[in-house]
C-alpha cells in the first residue's frame, strides 16, 4: 500500500507529533502561509486573542510534506484533528503539492483557513500583527515563542518569510 501525505507550514514543521517515515521540503501552489487565525486557545484567549499561521488563498508556500505509513494514517488524523481543529477554523482538504528534492507530485492532507469562520482574521496590518503576537498567550504557550519558533525553523530550511521576519525584527529578535 501507498505511503500517504501530509502537508505542514507552521508548528507541524518543527512539532509534528506524529510518526513519519520521511519528510521533505515542498510546495503547494494557490495557497500562502499567514498569520490570519485568531487564536483563542493554543496561542491566545478570546478576551487577548494571538495569531497563528493558516493557509490563505493565492500565491504558494513552501514548507514540508511528511509520508506516513498507511497503517498509522487513521491515528495520524485523529490526532490532526484534535490539534487542529479545536474550533473548526480550518478546513480539512486534499491538494497537490510537489517535492522540491525530486519534483513528484503527491496528494496531500492540508489544512487551510476557513475565509467564513469567526477566528479568521484575515490580512492585518503590521502594526496588528504584533499587537496580536505580543498579546498572545494560550494553552500551548506565548505567541512570540510561536513565531519565534516557527521563523528559525523556516531559516534552519532556507526559506524566506518576510512578514515573520518583520515581526520579529520589531520583537528585538
Amino acid at each position: 500500500m501507498q505511503q500517504r501525505w501530509i502537508f505542514g507550514y507552521g508548528s507541524l514543521m518543527w512539532n509534528p507529533g506524529f510518526d513519519y517515515v520521511t519528510l521533505g521540503k515542498a510546495r503547494i501552489r494557490g495557497f500562502h502561509r499567514s498569520l490570519c487565525i485568531y487564536s483563542l486557545h493554543h496561542r491566545g484567549t478570546e478576551e487577548r486573542p494571538g495569531l497563528v499561521l493558516g493557509l490563505d488563498r493565492g500565491g504558494s508556500c513552501i514548507g514540508v510534506a511528511f509520508a506516513v505509513e498507511p497503517a498509522k494514517w487513521d491515528t495520524t488524523v485523529a490526532y490532526l484533528r484534535q490539534r487542529e481543529q479545536v474550533s473548526m477554523v480550518y478546513l480539512e482538504t486534499s491538494h497537490g503539492v510537489e517535492l522540491l528534492e525530486t519534483g513528484q507530485k503527491v496528494q496531500a492532507l492540508v489544512y487551510v483557513a476557513d475565509r467564513n469562520h469567526a477566528q479568521y482574521a484575515g490580512k492585518l496590518g503590521h502594526e496588528a500583527l504584533i499587537k496580536h503576537v505580543v498579546q498572545g498567550e494560550g494553552q500551548m504557550g506565548r505567541c512570540t515563542d510561536y513565531v519565534k519558533n516557527t521563523l528559525a525553523h523556516l531559516k534552519d530550511m532556507n526559506i524566506q518569510d518576510k512578514i515573520l521576519e518583520g515581526i520579529a525584527r520589531d520583537l528585538g529578535n
